[in-house]
């Protein structure tokens, strides 16, 4: 999907609206997987910042069981690069390739609940917090988990999105129980 993204079409960008116009039913995974791009390009520190404020907001508009995800007409209109799209897909080709060989459409009816719906957005909005704060080394991991919540989206494959949910709330309860050691090392880092 990222590669045909990266090759289809003319000019050297895609806005956001083509791209959500073209995935309709399943715009909540693209849109989850291209807010992710910046916790995977080698950016200076501070890339979590970026994402997890946008994942947090799409996991409101799924807790608010929205069908299709609302951007302003600004956001809309915000062009990707196509060069962009491409290298992602070329530094994640191993990791979804073989995702992508074990994912199907399975257990639709669990991506498609509205319940489902609700829990997958109660989820993201507070992974969406743990991938914005500034805790060192976890971008990746936060970043691959939430990865396959856009990948089950997108496949419509409940197993994948039941994984998913089990690794999420083992994050969510391992980083409330290290809590305390997390913000003494925030408040060792910031001056």
């Amino acid at each position: 999907m990222l590669a045909m993204l990266a090759q289809s079409g003319s000019g050297d960008s895609i806005t956001l609206d083509e791209i959500l116009s073209r995935f309709r039913s399943r715009a909540y995974g693209v849109l989850l997987m291209l807010v992710l791009l910046p916790a995977f390009l080698p950016l200076p520190i501070g890339a979590g910042a970026v994402s997890g404020p946008l994942v947090s907001v799409i996991g409101i508009q799924m807790l608010l069981t929205l069908q299709a995800p609302w951007l302003p007409r600004r956001a809309r209109q915000q062009k990707i690069l196509r060069t962009t799209l491409g290298r992602f897909a070329q530094r994640m080709q191993r990791f979804l390739g073989r995702l992508e060989r074990l994912c199907r459409p399975r257990m639709t009816a669990l991506t498609q609940h509205v319940a489902a719906h609700m829990f997958t957005g109660l989820q993201l909005i507070a992974l969406g917090i743990l991938l914005s704060l500034p805790i060192p080394l976890t971008n990746y991991p936060f970043a691959l988990l939430l990865l396959l919540y856009a990948i089950a989206l997108i496949e419509r494959d409940g197993v994948l999105l039941l994984v998913a949910w089990v690794l999420g709330c083992g994050t969510i309860a391992a980083s409330a129980a290290l809590s305390s050691e997390v913000i003494e090392l925030v408040g060792r880092l910031l001056p």
